[in-house]
């Protein structure tokens, strides 16, 4: 393993989450909070420390950083700025258990936006805005951002964006991956601008709606205010129900609208998909809850932003859905496992391996009863090879088997099936609330530290899907022996 070349990527991880901490400056001083020079402070020893490690080691080749590298270099990236990025809650004692803080920043960065808080509002507005900059932050990805600046790892930095990048694949936009980097983030924060303007023409405050619009945009749900979005008007809602829509799918749609592809943007058919799966679980849960609220108008409202929130992963909630008939809740957490868009913002296992699982089974059958047919599909108009297929096969095999033991772990709480599961699925799905004890209205703080290390684990194997974590546990615990290297030849770990 090239361990150089991932000391100097961490360096500048730790330089950039130094900066990452000067909006909370900000913040602290225009409300004029002490706080703020907790944040002052860690920025600037994140800046020195980051600086002095990335600037102290000197690159090596760029022929020496490859695909395995890339994984361990992205999980080992995701564990530090959950760490650093708790600092400043235990410092300024908004979070001052270690855990917890863990467990809340990991929240943030993975964009899933389960909480152990169970009043919001009593934390300094420092903090509120450095816990929902974390949710755009870690939406895009941290090194995504880096390679926009920074040339990470002389010309091997599509291995850092396919290990960081959710879905099954990862291409690039344009030639170099630079390019491609800054044009998502380009992509990303025109969105979220559009958001922020929407908000504040609907009578938002401007610090909820800054808010609001970074959880929306890295589909997080971390809110300012103990009602989260409740206690909004409907135009509000609407706003945010459009958006979270458009940060789940895959922003390759947007890349083609701006070429004015419009046509091979709109037949995009993992778009399609998950248009036609928002579309039939509203309507699904506007005819369960129908006579739960006074006017259609309402029903729709609700339905349609809480299928959209669960299944684009980020947990906002107009009302307590904790209330709602047995079907609804089967629906949701459907939704929960089904996830959002390939290459989008949201979590889950992404509407695109679905997509590919069941013409996978579909291709497979016919095989048995034609041996000798060529068994191909196509997806977005491209064919899905076998290594597409067993790298998708693996993800799942590996994810279930996770979750499975950390279920295992979690029930030894003796709390019931429901709570257990729900808060599992949410929380390895990057999605925010669940059922029962762990509802929308409710948190995490009563689980035990035990569970809550196992839960923040999830988000990270969620965020991550799975494979960086393991290769980083593969490699911690030296069980690789040999690793394909450059050309397809073996090569001794380092």
């Amino acid at each position: 393993m090239n361990i150089r070349m991932t000391v100097h990527i961490l360096g500048w991880v730790t330089c950039f989450e130094g900066l990452f901490l000067l909006p909370s400056c900000l913040v602290a001083l225009v409300y004029q909070e002490s706080e703020g020079m907790v944040y002052l402070a860690l920025a600037a020893l994140y800046l020195a420390l980051g600086y002095a490690i990335a600037a102290g080691r000197k690159r090596p080749a760029s022929g020496q950083f490859y695909a395995r590298d890339g994984f361990v270099c992205v999980a080992l990236t995701w564990i530090l700025i959950s760490v650093l990025g708790a600092l400043p809650f235990i410092f300024t004692g908004d979070i001052p258990d270690p855990i917890d803080a863990i467990f809340e920043t990991a929240s943030g960065f993975t964009t899933t936006g389960a909480t152990i808080l169970s009043d919001v509002e009593a934390l300094s507005k420092s903090s509120l805005f450095w816990r929902s900059f974390t949710h755009w932050l870690g939406g895009m990805g941290i090194l995504v951002f880096m390679m926009a600046i920074l040339p990470l790892s002389s010309g091997r930095n599509i291995h850092l964006m396919r290990a960081e990048s959710p879905g099954p694949s990862v291409e690039k936009m344009v030639p170099k991956v630079r390019q491609s980097a800054a044009l998502l983030y380009v992509i990303y924060t025109v969105l979220t601008l559009a958001e922020l303007l929407l908000l504040l023409a609907g009578g938002m405050p401007f610090f909820e709606a800054i808010t609001t619009s970074f959880s929306t945009a890295g589909t997080g749900g971390f809110a300012v205010l103990n009602s989260n979005m409740s206690g909004y008007s409907p135009y509000l809602q609407y706003v945010v129900t459009i958006f979270m829509l458009l940060f789940g799918i895959n922003f390759n749609v947007y890349y083609l609208l701006l070429l004015r592809k419009f046509r091979t943007a709109l037949l995009y058919e993992e778009m399609r998909w998950y248009l036609i799966v928002i579309a039939a679980a509203t309507a699904l849960i506007m005819w369960d809850i129908r006579n739960l609220f006074p006017t259609l108008e309402e029903v729709f409202r609700h339905s349609a932003f809480q299928v959209v929130s669960i299944i684009t992963t980020t947990g906002f909630m107009s009302v307590d859905f904790d209330l709602w008939p047995k079907l609804s809740h089967t629906v949701l957490i459907l939704l929960m496992f089904i996830g959002a868009c390939a290459g989008s913002t949201g979590g889950g296992i992404k509407v695109s391996r679905w997509i590919i699982l069941f013409k996978y089974l579909r291709t497979e059958l016919r095989r048995l009863m034609h041996p000798r047919m060529i068994s191909r599909f196509r997806l977005n108009g491209a064919v899905v090879g076998e290594e597409i297929i067993r790298s998708m096969l693996l993800y799942l095999v590996a994810y279930f088997l996770t979750f499975v033991l950390s279920l295992m772990v979690v029930s030894l709480e003796g709390y019931d099936l429901v709570t257990n599961f729900s808060a599992l699925a949410t929380c390895y799905n990057n999605v925010g609330p669940g059922l029962n004890l762990v509802g929308p209205t409710l948190n995490f703080s009563f689980y035990s530290s035990l569970s809550k290390l196992v839960f923040t684990a999830d988000m990270l194997l969620g965020r991550l899907e799975v494979i960086p974590l393991l290769v980083l546990v593969s490699a911690a615990s030296g069980s690789i022996r040999r690793l394909p290297g450059r050309g397809g030849r073996s090569r001794t770990a380092d």
